[in-house]
């Protein structure tokens, strides 16, 4: 399988050579943060290039953590004069001092090409109509994927967030044949075609989805793939790492590449920090080699994922690929003394035909013992037999019988933005 490629020399080099360059990348990135940043050198514990003869030398260092570039508000490990500055991006967190991520026009270059290898391994070529529909603000996938879809030359729609029945009428009026977007915002466009009668197939001329920024399932990829008659690629990124971009599957659908001239990427236990072999499940370390606003050494993600190889792809490619990503440390649910991720529910509710996409895990305390609730969306809300069916396989599956509690479509208020799938009124001191 011969693919197209956006820069294929670099995306096939060997593994020597990407070990060398990734090293001779990673020194540079410790001597501009000496040079610019006394404040991060501490945190470094002093350490330096000098203390980098070999990859496995970086296990040496210290971790960074959000809590740690929250502390340094708004700008304390960054590694560059503010007068260097073209655009910040903000991370998308709940709660608290806001994570502001500044990017050179060097930075801005980079991102570019990440994104555009991105776009070339989901197949998009310059004849393609790209709809953009993240948002265009302080959250970075807007502009990322402007940015990449520039770089290739395709024309864009740059709709923004939301007006889904718009995004819809430009889909069919202007031609689009890739959308772009949060990974569970097809599933509102497919629930607002349906009740204005539009068929994908018949009335659109989609053919890719590039979607991210959320964890989704294989389950929900499928029920994307076949509502909307499309090819769907997993795209990885975050803002704190220079934004979406990181790294995508291509049409070989074998893992998500990482591009490791740009990223150098560790998987660790989660609770000890040590690393992991390859294939075992762990949360991915991400040090950047190549940006210059904020560099990164030893950043905790805290995406739950694994290396699933560093041989070549079918496709070409020679970067490690790592699998899809199965959850956050954070997102980790203890209920009972069972621990699970929201994703493993959503895997059990679609596969039921009749289960639509929207539902809500909801805990709370009852009679001073966790009780577990389960809001489901059908089209047959009626059903007790699906109700006692998904009640068994999660109890299957986890060990855990939850409430299963069945509504009608629509019943589940529509957020902007993310999806929110755990509604978690237990308390804190209820969660451990």
């Amino acid at each position: 399988m011969k693919a197209r490629m956006y820069e294929p020399e670099a995306e096939t080099l060997d593994r020597q050579t990407l070990d060398r360059l990734q090293l001779q990348r990673l020194k540079e990135t410790l001597r501009r943060i000496h040079a610019r940043n006394p404040n991060y050198v501490r945190h470094l514990g002093g350490r330096g290039a000098d203390q980098i003869r070999s990859l496995e030398d970086l296990q040496q260092f210290p971790f960074i953590t959000k809590e740690d570039l929250r502390r340094a508000h708004p700008f304390g490990y960054a590694c560059a004069p503010r007068t260097e500055f073209m655009r910040f991006h903000m991370s998308s967190g709940t709660t608290g001092t806001p994570v502001l991520c500044p990017y050179t026009a060097a930075d801005i270059e980079q991102w570019a090409g990440v994104m555009a290898r991105c776009l070339t391994a989901a197949g998009v070529t310059r004849d393609d109509v790209v709809q953009i529909t993240p948002g265009f603000g302080l959250f970075n996938g807007g502009f990322g994927f402007h940015y990449g879809v520039s770089a290739i030359g395709a024309m864009i729609i740059p709709i923004g967030a939301g007006r889904s029945r718009l995004q819809l009428q430009f889909m069919r009026e202007l031609g689009t044949t890739v959308i772009a977007a949060i990974a569970s915002y097809p599933l509102r466009l497919i629930e607002v075609a349906r009740q204005e009668g539009i068929d994908f197939r018949r009335d659109t001329r989609l053919r890719v989805g590039v979607f991210g920024a959320e964890i989704w399932s294989d389950e929900m990829r499928r029920r994307i793939e076949q509502e909307m008659g499309i090819e769907t690629f997993d795209i990885i990124g975050m803002t704190e790492t220079g934004g979406v971009g990181m790294g995508i599957d291509c049409s070989a659908h074998q893992g998500n590449h990482v591009w490791e001239d740009h990223y150098l990427v560790e998987i660790v236990d989660p609770d000890t920090g040590d690393p992991v072999p390859d294939g075992e499940f762990g949360e991915m370390v991400v040090t950047t080699l190549t940006r210059e606003a904020l560099p990164l050494i030893r950043y905790r993600t805290r995406d739950i994922t694994r290396v699933l190889s560093r041989q070549p792809c079918a496709c070409g490619r020679t970067h490690l690929r790592v699998d899809r990503i199965i959850g956050r440390t954070d997102d980790m649910l203890k209920v009972k003394g069972v621990n699970f991720y929201p994703k493993q529910i959503e895997s059990v509710l679609l596969r039921h035909r009749d289960v639509a996409f929207d539902y809500q895990i909801v805990l709370e305390r009852k009679e001073g013992a966790d009780h577990f609730r389960l809001v489901v969306e059908t089209s047959h809300p009626e059903d007790e037999g699906l109700a006692r069916r998904l009640a068994g396989e999660i109890q299957d599956l986890l060990g855990l019988t939850p409430e299963v509690v069945l509504v009608a479509i629509g019943h589940i208020e529509r957020q902007p933005g993310k999806a929110v799938r755990v509604v978690d009124r237990r308390g804190s001191e209820h969660r451990e």
